[in-house]
């Protein structure tokens, strides 16, 4: 029963899963070139690391507003 299901589930998903992607690239290639390239680009954006001085500046910034809060509510 089971074997049934999953064949079921690859026979189905698989052409849906190709049929999304190619309206996909239709839908992108009407698209103006530099959205097109923007889009093409953005998984490689997210690669690169945040700098670390950039998390203790947030640490830092975190600290004083919870610094102005307490001294506030006294």
């Amino acid at each position: 029963m089971t074997l049934f299901i999953w064949l079921f589930v690859y026979v189905t998903m698989i052409p849906l899963i190709i049929y999304i992607f190619i309206r996909l690239v239709k839908w992108a290639k009407g698209m103006p070139k530099g959205a097109y390239l923007f889009i093409a680009f953005m998984p490689l954006i997210s690669l690169f690391p945040i700098p670390p001085t950039v998390f203790k500046n947030v640490a830092k910034a975190k600290q004083e507003q919870r610094k102005k809060q307490t001294d506030s509510d006294q």
